[in-house]
């Protein structure tokens, strides 16, 4: 039995392992990727300029969480790995796994379109035109970095994070007056940087609201090596988790930060072992939201002034699918991405499949192969989800569980709990075998007879 041919964008973490897991089931693909190399984000000065790295990133998950599940990451690394070294792992995984001979590279998809009656034609930044039967879409949403406007003019440098490589590039910020907006973990990275006495003169960090800073560590362990188990309830696995937080680091006006009007999971989570160290020590002056843009300086909320001569923008990125024209398949204006079951699929679009698309807490880097093993079983025919009006209501129900909690904001538009989402998984992919068999293990998409231009 003909299996269908599947396209997949992008050739990162989210990428790569879906197509393992589509190699596995003996399912045909190609990958397509916009860069000379795997990595994505994680691939530092990336030549197709989607790469957030900075020179001395790395990452906040430990080592025990990022790990694939069928391939360990090496028993030396330390707990939390410089990026060249994840880079590297993804590298070993690609070769060790056979995919790089399924890799275009330096090719971009420009257009996906849907054909009526399903299937994909796929346009590419070679000129090629291609059919494919399926689409997983795994181009990542750390890319398409967002400013906001504020009113004024200002006459210094500015760079948003996603640029930001090191305290001279791509601007010196050495003896400057620098000011960081946002309070994420980019932010906290560069902050703590620039804020040491060699490197900027003056250090600011605005914020409109307080967060809470998570520590790495915990009785020597990695914060995130024991998390409390998926099955504990919600509630009660917050609760447990910010009184936790709340007795390894205090208040955070006890660092000269702002108090945070909200619980410490109620907002994505902030990790950093080093900001608290130096906002405590007085490297860094923390500012309110910025009201106007002012020449050579920047006016607060609370009407002070500072001068500054650099401002570095972490404040976030849209979500983007540039090779849709069809809204229905791309984010909306407050950056919420169409309405998909466990994440992965809209209801009546069975040949489309979104990877990796989600802010998973602790880790997205083993996210989309996770969610590989619904989208290779379904292509095989040895998944099949619920009916359309029950994949709508289990949607609302996750949102619901997994964004509820949280404030109103463009950055919590995808939240999600790793380890609950994978038990919940675990268990969908279950009730859809037998729902699978009971069918017969009909292909839900058909391997058809493709043209290609």
């Amino acid at each position: 039995m003909a299996l269908p041919r599947v396209c997949i964008i992008g050739a990162g973490c989210s990428g790569f392992t879906t197509a393992k897991r589509l190699k596995d089931h003996g399912i045909p693909f190609d990958v397509f990727e916009a860069s000379d190399d795997i990595g994505g984000t994680w691939y530092y000065n990336n030549p197709n300029g989607m790469s957030a790295c900075y020179q001395s990133l790395h990452i906040d998950t430990s080592k025990w969480r990022l790990a694939f599940e069928d391939y360990p990451v090496p028993a030396e690394w330390p707990d939390y790995p410089h990026h060249s070294l994840l880079l590297k792992y993804f590298h070993d995984y690609v070769d060790h796994f056979g995919l790089r001979p399924h890799i275009r590279f330096n090719t971009r998809v420009e257009k996906a379109r849907r054909k009526a009656g399903g299937g994909w034609t796929i346009t590419l930044s070679t000129g090629e035109v291609k059919d494919y039967d399926a689409l997983c879409v795994a181009n990542g949403h750390h890319w398409a970095a967002r400013i906001p406007d504020y009113p004024g003019e200002f006459t210094g440098a500015q760079i948003h994070s996603h640029q930001y490589r090191t305290p001279f590039e791509p601007v010196d910020c050495i003896g400057k007056r620098v000011l960081v907006v946002g309070m994420g973990n980019s932010a906290m990275d560069i902050a703590s940087e620039l804020s040491q006495r060699p490197m900027a003169a003056k250090l600011f960090v605005s914020a409109r609201r307080g967060v809470w800073i998570f520590p790495k560590y915990y009785q020597g362990q990695p914060l995130d090596k024991n998390p409390a188990p998926a099955w504990m309830p919600k509630g009660l696995r917050q609760w447990l988790g910010a009184r936790m937080v709340k007795k390894l680091v205090g208040r955070m006006s006890d660092y000269g930060l702002p108090e945070p009007e909200i619980g410490p999971f109620e907002s994505h989570g902030t990790v950093s072992g080093e900001f608290l160290v130096r906002a405590g020590s007085g490297d860094i002056a923390m500012k309110p939201g910025v009201e106007r843009l002012d020449g050579d300086g920047v006016v607060f909320t609370d009407g002070s002034r500072e001068q500054v001569d650099v401002i570095v923008w972490a404040t976030g990125y849209d979500i983007s699918f540039p090779f849709f024209d069809e809204p229905a398949f791309t984010a909306d204006a407050d950056n919420r991405p169409p309405p998909l079951f466990k994440r992965i699929m809209k209801p009546g679009v069975p040949d489309l499949f979104y990877m990796g698309l989600a802010q998973p807490l602790p880790t997205l880097v083993n996210f989309a192969e996770q969610q590989s093993k619904l989208v290779g079983a379904y292509l095989a025919g040895k998944y099949l989800p619920p009916e359309p009006a029950e994949m709508e209501r289990i949607i609302t129900a996750d949102e619901d569980y997994y964004t509820g909690q949280y404030y109103a904001a463009r950055r919590h538009t995808i939240q999600l709990d790793f380890d609950h989402y994978v038990r919940a998984l675990n268990k969908e992919l279950d009730k859809g075998a037998k729902r699978a068999a009971a069918a017969g293990n009909a292909l839900p998409v058909p391997a058809r007879e493709l043209e290609e231009a």
